[in-house]
Protein backbone atom coordinates (compact mmCIF):
# COMPACT_ATOMS: atom_id res chain seq x y z
CA UNK A 1 0.00 0.00 0.00
CA UNK A 2 1.33 3.43 -0.90
CA UNK A 3 0.24 6.76 0.57
CA UNK A 4 0.49 10.14 -1.13
CA UNK A 5 0.55 13.23 1.09
CA UNK A 6 -0.50 16.27 -0.93
CA UNK A 7 1.48 19.30 0.09
CA UNK A 8 4.59 17.43 1.24
CA UNK A 9 4.79 13.97 2.74
CA UNK A 10 7.81 14.96 4.77
CA UNK A 11 6.47 18.10 6.48
CA UNK A 12 5.63 18.26 10.13
CA UNK A 13 2.38 20.17 9.61
CA UNK A 14 0.85 17.47 7.44
CA UNK A 15 1.99 14.71 9.79
CA UNK A 16 0.51 16.46 12.82
CA UNK A 17 -2.77 17.06 11.03
CA UNK A 18 -2.87 13.43 9.89
CA UNK A 19 -2.41 12.23 13.45
CA UNK A 20 -5.12 14.52 14.80
CA UNK A 21 -7.50 13.21 12.16
CA UNK A 22 -6.45 9.66 13.02
CA UNK A 23 -7.48 10.16 16.65
CA UNK A 24 -10.80 11.65 15.53
CA UNK A 25 -11.29 8.83 13.01
CA UNK A 26 -10.79 6.17 15.67
CA UNK A 27 -13.24 7.96 17.93
CA UNK A 28 -15.79 7.76 15.13
CA UNK A 29 -15.47 4.00 14.91
CA UNK A 30 -12.86 3.22 12.24
CA UNK A 31 -11.89 -0.43 12.50
CA UNK A 32 -8.15 0.35 12.29
CA UNK A 33 -6.57 0.15 15.71
CA UNK A 34 -3.18 1.56 14.68
CA UNK A 35 -1.86 4.44 12.64
CA UNK A 36 -0.58 1.95 10.09
CA UNK A 37 -4.01 0.31 9.70
CA UNK A 38 -5.51 3.78 9.45
CA UNK A 39 -3.55 4.38 6.23
CA UNK A 40 -5.90 1.94 4.48
CA UNK A 41 -8.88 4.23 5.18
CA UNK A 42 -9.68 7.27 3.02
CA UNK A 43 -9.04 10.63 4.73
CA UNK A 44 -9.89 14.08 3.36
CA UNK A 45 -8.74 17.19 5.20
CA UNK A 46 -8.11 20.79 4.21
CA UNK A 47 -4.56 22.07 4.62
CA UNK A 48 -4.86 25.84 5.02
CA UNK A 49 -1.28 26.70 6.00
CA UNK A 50 1.00 27.94 3.19
CA UNK A 51 3.95 25.58 2.74
CA UNK A 52 6.49 24.75 0.04
CA UNK A 53 5.92 21.94 -2.44
CA UNK A 54 9.28 20.20 -2.27
CA UNK A 55 11.14 17.88 -4.54
CA UNK A 56 14.51 16.38 -3.76
CA UNK A 57 17.14 15.21 -6.24
CA UNK A 58 20.00 12.91 -5.25
CA UNK A 59 22.10 10.78 -7.57
CA UNK A 60 19.84 9.47 -10.34
CA UNK A 61 16.76 9.70 -8.07
CA UNK A 62 14.11 12.36 -7.63
CA UNK A 63 11.55 12.38 -4.81
CA UNK A 64 8.37 14.43 -5.05
CA UNK A 65 7.00 15.04 -1.58
CA UNK A 66 3.83 16.55 -3.07
CA UNK A 67 2.73 13.48 -5.00
CA UNK A 68 4.45 10.90 -2.80
CA UNK A 69 6.51 9.50 -5.70
CA UNK A 70 10.11 8.33 -5.95
CA UNK A 71 11.57 8.08 -9.45
CA UNK A 72 14.87 6.92 -10.92
CA UNK A 73 15.68 8.42 -14.31
CA UNK A 74 11.97 9.11 -14.78
CA UNK A 75 10.85 5.57 -13.90
CA UNK A 76 8.72 5.27 -10.77
CA UNK A 77 10.25 3.19 -7.98
CA UNK A 78 7.84 1.37 -5.69
CA UNK A 79 8.11 2.54 -2.07
CA UNK A 80 5.41 2.12 0.54
CA UNK A 81 4.08 4.80 2.85
CA UNK A 82 6.24 4.47 5.96
CA UNK A 83 9.59 3.97 4.15
CA UNK A 84 8.69 6.97 1.96
CA UNK A 85 8.05 9.09 5.06
CA UNK A 86 11.37 8.02 6.61
CA UNK A 87 13.18 8.88 3.37
CA UNK A 88 11.59 12.34 3.45
CA UNK A 89 12.85 12.82 7.01
CA UNK A 90 16.38 11.85 5.95
CA UNK A 91 16.30 14.16 2.94
CA UNK A 92 15.14 17.07 5.08
CA UNK A 93 18.34 16.75 7.12
CA UNK A 94 21.11 15.43 4.82
CA UNK A 95 24.36 14.73 6.63
CA UNK A 96 22.66 14.89 10.05
CA UNK A 97 21.92 12.09 12.48
CA UNK A 98 18.29 10.99 12.57
CA UNK A 99 17.78 8.87 15.67
CA UNK A 100 15.52 5.85 15.88
CA UNK A 101 13.48 7.64 18.53
CA UNK A 102 12.86 10.59 16.20
CA UNK A 103 11.77 8.28 13.42
CA UNK A 104 9.44 6.32 15.69
CA UNK A 105 7.83 9.53 16.98
CA UNK A 106 7.13 10.63 13.41
CA UNK A 107 5.75 7.27 12.28
CA UNK A 108 3.65 6.35 15.33
CA UNK A 109 1.70 8.79 17.51
CA UNK A 110 1.68 8.68 21.29
CA UNK A 111 -0.30 5.77 22.62
CA UNK A 112 0.34 3.50 19.64
CA UNK A 113 1.99 0.30 20.81
CA UNK A 114 4.20 -1.26 18.16
CA UNK A 115 7.61 -2.90 17.95
CA UNK A 116 9.14 0.33 16.68
CA UNK A 117 12.68 -1.13 16.52
CA UNK A 118 11.53 -3.72 14.01
CA UNK A 119 9.37 -1.16 12.23
CA UNK A 120 12.21 1.33 11.79
CA UNK A 121 14.63 -1.38 10.64
CA UNK A 122 12.09 -2.63 8.12
CA UNK A 123 11.44 0.87 6.77
CA UNK A 124 15.16 1.56 6.30
CA UNK A 125 15.67 -1.82 4.61
CA UNK A 126 12.85 -1.02 2.17
CA UNK A 127 14.51 2.33 1.41
CA UNK A 128 17.83 0.63 0.69
CA UNK A 129 16.14 -1.90 -1.60
CA UNK A 130 14.45 0.90 -3.55
CA UNK A 131 17.70 2.88 -3.89
CA UNK A 132 19.90 -0.14 -4.63
CA UNK A 133 21.90 0.69 -1.50
CA UNK A 134 23.54 -1.53 1.13
CA UNK A 135 24.34 -1.17 4.81
CA UNK A 136 27.89 -2.47 4.33
CA UNK A 137 28.80 0.02 1.60
CA UNK A 138 26.26 2.84 1.86
CA UNK A 139 25.91 5.35 -0.96
CA UNK A 140 22.80 6.99 0.46
CA UNK A 141 21.72 5.81 3.94
CA UNK A 142 24.42 5.20 6.54
CA UNK A 143 23.75 3.36 9.80
CA UNK A 144 25.26 4.82 12.96
CA UNK A 145 25.43 1.89 15.35
CA UNK A 146 22.90 2.04 18.22
CA UNK A 147 22.14 5.66 17.35
CA UNK A 148 20.26 6.03 14.08
CA UNK A 149 20.75 6.86 10.41
CA UNK A 150 22.25 9.57 8.25
CA UNK A 151 21.75 10.45 4.57
CA UNK A 152 25.26 10.78 3.16
CA UNK A 153 24.70 11.63 -0.54
CA UNK A 154 24.40 15.25 -1.77
CA UNK A 155 20.77 16.41 -1.86
CA UNK A 156 19.35 19.16 -4.06
CA UNK A 157 16.02 20.78 -3.23
CA UNK A 158 14.06 21.83 -6.30
CA UNK A 159 10.71 23.41 -7.03
CA UNK A 160 10.23 25.23 -3.72
CA UNK A 161 7.09 27.26 -4.38
CA UNK A 162 4.59 28.42 -1.76
CA UNK A 163 1.17 26.81 -1.89
CA UNK A 164 -1.32 29.27 -0.41
CA UNK A 165 -4.56 27.64 -1.47
CA UNK A 166 -6.20 24.95 0.65
CA UNK A 167 -5.12 21.55 -0.55
CA UNK A 168 -7.06 18.35 0.00
CA UNK A 169 -5.11 15.52 1.58
CA UNK A 170 -6.33 12.09 0.61
CA UNK A 171 -4.91 8.90 2.04
CA UNK A 172 -6.24 5.85 0.29
CA UNK A 173 -5.03 2.42 -0.74
CA UNK A 174 -3.11 2.16 -3.99
CA UNK A 175 -3.39 -1.08 -5.92
CA UNK A 176 -0.13 -2.98 -5.65
CA UNK A 177 1.51 -4.40 -8.74
CA UNK A 178 0.78 -8.12 -9.01
CA UNK A 179 3.51 -10.07 -7.27
CA UNK A 180 4.06 -12.39 -10.24
CA UNK A 181 4.39 -9.45 -12.64
CA UNK A 182 6.85 -7.63 -10.37
CA UNK A 183 9.00 -10.76 -10.24
CA UNK A 184 9.07 -11.22 -14.01
CA UNK A 185 9.69 -7.62 -15.06
CA UNK A 186 13.07 -6.12 -14.30
CA UNK A 187 13.49 -2.69 -12.73
CA UNK A 188 16.33 -0.33 -13.68
CA UNK A 189 18.18 -1.36 -10.51
CA UNK A 190 18.19 -5.01 -11.63
CA UNK A 191 19.96 -4.32 -14.93
CA UNK A 192 23.70 -4.02 -15.58
CA UNK A 193 25.43 -0.85 -16.73
CA UNK A 194 26.05 -1.37 -20.45
CA UNK A 195 27.58 0.95 -23.08
CA UNK A 196 24.92 2.95 -24.88
CA UNK A 197 26.12 1.86 -28.33
CA UNK A 198 25.75 -1.82 -27.38
CA UNK A 199 22.23 -1.35 -26.01
CA UNK A 200 21.11 0.70 -29.01
CA UNK A 201 22.58 -1.77 -31.52
CA UNK A 202 20.86 -4.76 -29.89
CA UNK A 203 17.51 -2.95 -29.80
CA UNK A 204 17.73 -1.98 -33.48
CA UNK A 205 18.74 -5.53 -34.46
CA UNK A 206 15.67 -6.93 -32.71
CA UNK A 207 13.42 -4.52 -34.62
CA UNK A 208 15.14 -5.48 -37.88
CA UNK A 209 14.53 -9.16 -37.08
CA UNK A 210 10.79 -8.54 -36.77
CA UNK A 211 10.79 -6.51 -39.97
CA UNK A 212 12.35 -9.50 -41.72
CA UNK A 213 9.58 -11.74 -40.36
CA UNK A 214 6.83 -9.45 -41.66
CA UNK A 215 8.36 -8.90 -45.09
CA UNK A 216 9.26 -12.57 -45.47
CA UNK A 217 5.73 -13.69 -44.57
CA UNK A 218 4.10 -11.30 -47.04
CA UNK A 219 6.55 -12.37 -49.74
CA UNK A 220 5.59 -16.05 -49.34
CA UNK A 221 1.81 -15.92 -49.04
CA UNK A 222 1.22 -18.86 -51.36
CA UNK A 223 3.49 -21.15 -49.36
CA UNK A 224 2.03 -19.95 -46.03
CA UNK A 225 -1.54 -20.33 -47.31
CA UNK A 226 -0.77 -23.98 -48.02
CA UNK A 227 0.46 -24.44 -44.42
CA UNK A 228 -2.66 -22.76 -43.02
CA UNK A 229 -4.95 -25.02 -45.05
CA UNK A 230 -4.59 -27.67 -42.34
CA UNK A 231 -6.09 -25.32 -39.71
CA UNK A 232 -9.74 -25.02 -38.77
CA UNK A 233 -10.13 -21.44 -40.08
CA UNK A 234 -7.29 -20.92 -42.54
CA UNK A 235 -8.73 -17.78 -44.16
CA UNK A 236 -9.14 -15.98 -40.80
CA UNK A 237 -5.64 -16.90 -39.66
CA UNK A 238 -4.15 -15.73 -42.96
CA UNK A 239 -5.98 -12.39 -42.74
CA UNK A 240 -4.81 -11.84 -39.17
CA UNK A 241 -1.23 -12.47 -40.28
CA UNK A 242 -1.50 -10.08 -43.23
CA UNK A 243 -3.13 -7.28 -41.20
CA UNK A 244 -0.71 -7.49 -38.27
CA UNK A 245 2.30 -7.60 -40.60
CA UNK A 246 1.01 -4.57 -42.53
CA UNK A 247 0.46 -2.58 -39.32
CA UNK A 248 3.70 -3.59 -37.61
CA UNK A 249 6.04 -2.84 -40.53
CA UNK A 250 5.67 0.97 -40.13
CA UNK A 251 5.62 0.59 -36.34
CA UNK A 252 9.01 -1.16 -36.39
CA UNK A 253 10.39 1.41 -38.83
CA UNK A 254 9.28 4.15 -36.44
CA UNK A 255 11.01 2.46 -33.48
CA UNK A 256 14.25 2.10 -35.41
CA UNK A 257 14.27 5.75 -36.51
CA UNK A 258 13.21 7.07 -33.08
CA UNK A 259 16.00 5.18 -31.31
CA UNK A 260 18.71 5.96 -33.86
CA UNK A 261 17.89 9.68 -33.86
CA UNK A 262 17.21 9.96 -30.09
CA UNK A 263 13.67 11.34 -30.46
CA UNK A 264 12.70 13.46 -27.41
CA UNK A 265 10.78 11.47 -24.80
CA UNK A 266 11.07 8.24 -26.79
CA UNK A 267 12.05 6.21 -23.73
CA UNK A 268 8.78 6.95 -21.94
CA UNK A 269 6.78 6.34 -25.13
CA UNK A 270 8.47 2.98 -25.65
CA UNK A 271 7.57 1.89 -22.14
CA UNK A 272 3.95 3.01 -22.59
CA UNK A 273 3.45 1.10 -25.86
CA UNK A 274 5.37 -1.95 -24.61
CA UNK A 275 2.20 -3.88 -23.58
CA UNK A 276 0.90 -3.55 -27.15
CA UNK A 277 4.23 -4.70 -28.55
CA UNK A 278 4.21 -7.57 -26.05
CA UNK A 279 0.94 -8.90 -27.48
CA UNK A 280 2.16 -8.50 -31.08
CA UNK A 281 5.54 -10.07 -30.36
CA UNK A 282 4.01 -13.05 -28.59
CA UNK A 283 1.77 -13.63 -31.61
CA UNK A 284 4.72 -13.39 -34.00
CA UNK A 285 6.85 -15.67 -31.83
CA UNK A 286 5.08 -18.39 -33.87
CA UNK A 287 6.76 -17.06 -37.04
CA UNK A 288 9.25 -19.99 -37.26
CA UNK A 289 6.29 -22.29 -37.92
CA UNK A 290 5.68 -20.35 -41.15
CA UNK A 291 8.92 -21.93 -42.38
CA UNK A 292 7.96 -25.55 -41.80
CA UNK A 293 8.71 -26.27 -45.46
CA UNK A 294 12.33 -25.49 -44.58
CA UNK A 295 12.59 -26.28 -40.84
CA UNK A 296 11.78 -29.24 -38.63
CA UNK A 297 9.05 -28.90 -36.02
CA UNK A 298 11.61 -29.20 -33.21
CA UNK A 299 13.77 -26.39 -34.58
CA UNK A 300 10.72 -24.18 -35.11
CA UNK A 301 9.62 -24.82 -31.52
CA UNK A 302 13.09 -23.95 -30.20
CA UNK A 303 13.12 -20.67 -32.12
CA UNK A 304 9.62 -19.85 -30.86
CA UNK A 305 10.72 -20.36 -27.26
CA UNK A 306 13.54 -17.85 -27.78
CA UNK A 307 11.21 -15.35 -29.44
CA UNK A 308 8.84 -15.44 -26.44
CA UNK A 309 11.64 -13.78 -24.46
CA UNK A 310 12.26 -11.11 -27.10
CA UNK A 311 9.68 -8.50 -25.91
CA UNK A 312 11.07 -8.68 -22.37
CA UNK A 313 14.59 -8.23 -23.75
CA UNK A 314 13.41 -5.15 -25.65
CA UNK A 315 11.94 -3.65 -22.48
CA UNK A 316 15.18 -4.30 -20.61
CA UNK A 317 17.18 -2.60 -23.38
CA UNK A 318 14.90 0.45 -23.16
CA UNK A 319 15.48 0.65 -19.39
CA UNK A 320 19.23 0.31 -20.00
CA UNK A 321 19.24 3.37 -22.24
CA UNK A 322 18.03 2.46 -25.74
CA UNK A 323 16.54 5.61 -27.21
CA UNK A 324 18.22 7.89 -24.67
CA UNK A 325 21.21 10.14 -25.19
CA UNK A 326 24.67 8.59 -24.75
CA UNK A 327 26.30 9.29 -21.40
CA UNK A 328 28.15 12.57 -21.47
CA UNK A 329 26.24 13.82 -24.52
Amino acid sequence: MEVSFAGGAGHGNSRRLTRRRFVSHRANGCAGESYREFSSCTLAALMTEPRPALRYRFGTFELDATTGELRRMGIRVKLNAQPFQVLCLLLERPGELLTREEISRELWPDGTFVDYEHGVNSAVNRIREALGDSAGNPRFVETLARRGYRFVAPVERIGEEPVAEPVAVVIEPVAAEPELLSRILASPEDLPKTPHRTVQTLFVLLQAMYLAFYVGALANLAEIEELFSALAHPVVVLRVMIVTAGVLIPARAFLICAVLFHAPGIRGKLLRIWPVLLAADLLWSLAPFLLLHHLTVGLALSCTALLVYSPFAQRALVLMGAGGEPSGA
